[in-house]
């Protein structure tokens, strides 16, 4: 057995693990930095659009959420080929079909065309997130999981953080520019730079440690060793659809996607309630949750991996993040009171979030995990059809923000009693770092 092989190597581990994260990460960050802006930057582009193609509150929610249906329906196909087709193949093509997507939402003229683009940009981008952590499966052991996840889940928040501000920016400096409104030029711009990571994904990823040439052999045995590579109790996709645990899974990440959307569409909404009106300011303010919810993300994350637990760190911060999204429903108009509270809730739901798939890779072993995990995600993203939807609908008849925030809140709760209730594996084995 070689040095690198030997269990009394952890440093020369800690080394390649390193190595691999150097090289996979950035770019996967990036990508997925770009996916969640041009996902929420319809909530910045609607303070400006909704006036220019007459969009009502409750047409904005259905628009925002109809991505989720045309994701949803290609999901599961896209990652069932994944295994076969490499991710290389799979996460190019979406990224290049989405970024042409996302900049053709420069073209809506009326109600009709946004809800085709948003289907559009929701079918080409199905499969990316989960597809992803499919890939991650394959160069990193479970333990180190959750603290993988976290870094590049962080891509979404951040991408909610840089978001605001460019997107603000864009919409406010470039106003009229070559006939164009803002929110026009706010798609061109955070759209076509997809298509340019589509092909550097192409041209740079490797779908598997054995095809990685910036690997010795030594480190493609102990990196493959480590991976613990066996099928587990599932049979086949079909075995999956019958698993009672996939679908408490699944109703548990629908919840939390309820909250996460809530907050990412309808957040400068919430801060402009509060009595701002410039457009930068809206921007720069409705970045702040971000922030802590990248912090909260690495703190939590590390916990999990350092006590090997997944349950209760996930449903412990639902339950703090429905409280603390209580106490901003009810403070809507009392500007700081409300963005600490949603801050809070903003953390602690992207922090459950993150821990949170560390367990559906832990379940779910082999090839039949590409699947798995798309049934749990597609699931779990009908709740980003129906979170902005149903906001949108209840605001449009009540006028008020506060009453449609209440059922998101108590979906968080029901996430944390769903984590809670169920023992998805947390303990199951000793999991090898």
């Amino acid at each position: 057995m070689s040095a690198i092989t030997s269990a009394s190597s952890l440093p020369v581990k800690q080394a390649i693990y390193a190595k691999i994260s150097w090289r996979l990460l950035p770019l996967l960050i990036l990508c997925y930095l770009f996916a969640y802006l041009d996902r929420i930057n319809i909530g910045f582009a609607k303070l400006q659009m909704q006036a220019d193609i007459g969009l009502s509150d409750a047409a904005f929610g259905i628009g925002a959420g109809i991505f989720f249906l045309g994701y949803m329906l290609f999901e599961i196909p896209s990652n069932l080929l994944l295994p076969k087709l490499g991710a290389r193949k799979t996460l190019g093509r979406i990224m290049v079909l989405w970024g042409l997507t996302s900049a053709a939402m420069l073209f809506v003229h009326d109600v009709k065309m946004f809800y085709a683009l948003r289907f559009l940009l929701g079918v080409f981008e199905a499969g990316f997130a989960p597809g992803m952590v499919f890939y991650l499966t394959c160069w990193y052991p479970q333990a180190r999981m959750a603290r993988v996840m976290a870094i590049v889940m962080a891509a979404a928040p951040l991408g909610g953080l840089v978001g605001g501000p460019l997107s603000t920016w864009v919409m406010t400096a470039l106003n009229g520019s070559s006939g164009l409104a803002g929110w026009q030029w706010m798609f061109l711009i955070e759209g076509l730079p997809c298509v340019l990571l589509g092909a550097v994904v192409f041209f740079f990823l490797d779908d598997r440690i054995e095809t990685a040439q910036w690997l010795s052999n030594d480190e493609k045995a102990m990196l493959t060793a480590n991976l613990d590579r066996h099928e587990g109790s599932h049979r086949g996709f079909r075995h999956v659809l019958t698993d009672p645990r996939v679908y408490a899974m699944a109703f548990a990440y629908f919840c939390l996607i309820c909250g996460i959307y809530a907050v990412s569409f309808w957040l400068p909404t919430i801060v402009k309630s509060g009595g701002v009106s410039n457009l930068m300011t809206i921007g720069l303010l409705s970045s702040l949750p971000y922030v802590v919810a990248v912090c909260a993300m690495f703190i939590v994350s590390r916990s999990s991996d350092l006590r090997q637990e997944r349950r209760w760190h996930s449903a412990i911060t639902a339950a703090v993040g429905a409280c603390a999204l209580a106490i901003a429903a009810f403070t809507i108009g009392q500007l700081w009171t409300s963005l600490i509270s949603i801050t809070i809730a903003t953390a602690m739901m992207w922090a459950s979030y993150t821990v949170f798939w560390a367990m559906p890779s832990q379940y779910l072993k082999g090839n039949v995990a590409a699947g798995g995990i798309a049934l749990i995600n597609t699931l779990g993203l009908l709740g980003g059809f129906i979170s902005p939807t149903v906001i949108g609908l209840v605001k449009s008849i009540t006028g008020s923000m506060q009453i449609a925030l209440i059922p998101t809140v108590v979906l968080l709760l029901l996430a944390a009693l769903t984590l809670v209730a169920n023992r998805f594996p947390s303990k199951s084995e000793r999991l090898r770092p």
